[in-house]
């Protein structure tokens, strides 16, 4: 099949190299010319491992990176006239009052239907961003038909939410546990599922909000869980005398976890970042809102993941003590080990309320988020080094805000007080 991607991120250029990999052909129209040449000469614009041989393996062959002339948008968007599925893979991100913003989306499907034309063959549009439940049906089915467009006879509408963790993307895609396909019509159905025909997953057709919703059922477990955790960890520490990181170790050995990595998002942190959980737990909270329901276990999800920086902090400052101008040594700037995604970084946060406090010479260093952090928060006054030796050795405080294997062996370099914030440092249970 031919397939155009709109957005080529973290999910769209992984969306895209997968159904390379299934044998299909792909067009992925990236708006960023950065992001575009970086991907256009053979390299990915994030860390994401398997990524990039699959990149190597298909760039010019099955997959066919593309940019877009403002000037002449149709003649760049032709592929779309060949094409019979459109995904989008924009960002969806969420405002001040929680909700997601769609323009990038309503921007894309725009862009899809100026270059198609009007004796085009039967396209299905399928949207692969987050977006929260009944938007298929209330508003971009509706932007359609106001322009004439009859859903389900002149073209398909569909969602097919993803379930990739960053770090893992490639082989969650191409180990899929499950296909999730939100659909309104069997002709639109069946093209879908000849996608997905090579795909040993199971694949579930279901209604266009039953998708959606699905994927915020998911991602708000997740952020529950660790919310719950760090809750819990708070309540320890209250009580006092409580070796929170073995309590939660011996809890994961319940058979009823079956082993299952799970288990990961229930233990303490520093609270979730990144780019999924926080917006879409957020989102969804606003529509239920909107709605008239006040989901109160999503409502103080986001409060206890809010309130954890400030007491992370409390907890670092009472490490310190009074002299301001000790130097503190924070570990890890991306939201979770094995990525360089730093959007919506816990580490970021925690700095912010150090400042606050006045604690102002801040060292940092990352394995491999340094770069991509400065860039992304520039009016943070902070100091980077380019090696975990040097923090070390410059440091007189340690913060642990990313779980990096690498610090785990900090308690044999260094005396130097440590706060570990992602309870990675605790000796090996023994029953």
């Amino acid at each position: 099949m031919t397939i155009t991607v709109f957005g080529l991120g973290f999910v769209g250029l992984t969306t895209s190299l997968g159904f390379a990999e299934y044998g299909h052909t792909v067009y992925g129209v990236e708006m960023n010319p950065e992001r575009l040449s970086t991907i256009q000469n053979g390299q990915l614009p994030f860390l994401e491992p398997g990524l990039d041989e699959a990149l190597k393996r298909h760039l010019g062959k099955r997959f066919h990176p593309i940019g877009l002339d403002p000037a002449n948008p149709q003649d760049s968007l032709s592929v779309i006239r060949q094409s019979d599925c459109i995904y989008y893979c924009v960002g969806t991100p969420y405002g001040t009052d929680g909700q997601a913003d769609l323009s990038y989306l309503f921007s894309a499907i725009d862009q899809t239907l100026s270059a198609r034309s009007d004796s085009q063959h039967y396209q299905v549009l399928v949207v692969k961003s987050t977006i929260p439940p009944s938007t298929t049906s209330q508003k971009i089915i509706p932007f359609l038909e106001a322009k004439g467009i009859k859903v389900g006879k002149d073209l398909g509408v569909a969602n097919n939410p993803e379930f990739l963790r960053e770090g893992h993307c490639w082989d969650d895609f191409m180990n899929a546990d499950r296909i999730v396909l939100g659909v309104s019509d069997e002709r639109s159905a069946d093209i879908l599922r000849k996608i997905y025909a090579t795909v040993s997953a199971p694949v579930y057709c279901v209604s266009l909000n039953t998708g959606e919703f699905i994927k915020y059922l998911s991602n708000t477990l997740l952020a529950t869980l660790i919310s719950y955790s760090n809750e819990m960890s708070l309540v320890a520490d209250t009580i006092g005398g409580i070796d929170v990181a073995t309590a939660f170790r011996i809890l994961h050995e319940d058979k009823r976890w079956g082993g299952a990595s799970m288990t990961s998002y229930v233990y303490p942190g520093c609270g979730y970042g990144g780019y999924c959980l926080p917006k879409d737990t957020n989102a969804l909270y606003a529509v239920a809102n909107s709605a008239g329901f006040d989901a109160q276990i999503l409502k103080n999800v986001i409060r206890t993941n809010d309130e954890m920086p400030a007491h992370i902090a409390q907890k670092v400052a009472h490490s310190v003590g009074e002299d301001k101008q000790r130097a503190i040594g924070i570990l890890g700037l991306s939201f979770k080990q094995g990525s360089d995604d730093v959007r919506d970084s816990p580490a970021a946060k925690i700095i912010r309320q150090l400042q606050q406090l006045g604690y102002t010479n801040i060292i940092a260093y990352d394995p491999v988020a340094n770069k991509e952090f400065e860039r992304c928060y520039a009016n943070l006054p902070i100091e980077y080094v380019d090696s975990y030796e040097t923090i070390i050795s410059q440091a007189d405080v340690f913060v642990i805000t990313t779980a990096w294997p690498v610090f785990a062996n900090i308690r044999q370099l260094t005396e130097k007080p440590v706060v570990d914030c992602r309870y990675m440092l605790t000796p090996e249970l023994h029953a």
